[in-house]
């Protein structure tokens, strides 16, 4: 995969089952940064508030950031195999919750893993995806006669047209691919099309 391409979820998604008495309830939602995601886990504890457990992991594109908890879980027993999930799925900017409301029946460290791994995955299973792309943006100046030279750069999703303003000085907006950018800015020179900064 590409490092300006990744998948995400398109929408929430939520899977449910229950294991030795105990019921697992899996949340996943789409997620930009952490802030966004701890404000979802709040309104999820305080919808789910008599749940023994709310064990979480989120994963973002940018910095590669990801993070986990077992929320009181056994250490082990539960981020990291929701994680793994989300992992398993490669999808980025997304989070999970899962919650656990005890049945009475302790599953051990390796019965609660797997449990919490597989109640996320459930989740991911028929989740809907979402192709992202990291653009890096293009003002360029292109004067009447090349109007029909700098329509046939766009390509999308590699070459996107964001927009248009025509006037003494005609100014386009393209965003490019983060892969494909220095390949553009030479195009643009070859072209003799002037960017702006």
């Amino acid at each position: 995969m590409a490092s300006d391409h990744f998948q995400t979820l398109a929408a929430p998604a939520e899977f449910r089952q229950k294991i030795e008495r105990s019921d697992f309830l899996a949340l996943a939602f789409p997620v930009t940064r952490e802030d966004e995601f701890f404000a979802e886990l709040a309104r999820i504890e305080k919808r789910y508030f008599d749940a023994t457990h709310h064990c979480w992991a989120f994963r973002l594109f940018t910095d590669a950031r990801e993070r986990s908890s077992d929320a009181g879980e056994p250490s082990g027993s539960a981020g990291k195999p929701i994680l793994g999930a989300i992992d398993g799925a490669n999808v980025h900017d997304a989070g999970m919750v899962v919650v656990r409301w005890y049945g009475g029946v302790k599953l051990g460290t390796g019965g609660l893993a797997r449990a919490y791994r597989d109640t996320a995955a459930g989740a991911l299973r028929d989740a809907k995806r979402l192709d992202r792309y990291v653009y890096t943006r293009f003002r360029v100046r292109v004067p009447f006669e090349a109007l029909n030279t700098v329509y046939r750069l766009i390509e999308p999703p590699r070459v996107v047209l964001v927009s248009e303003e025509f006037a003494d000085e005609n100014v386009f907006t393209f965003d490019v691919r983060a892969s494909a950018a220095e390949e553009f800015a030479a195009l643009l020179t070859e072209k003799r099309l002037a960017t702006l900064r």
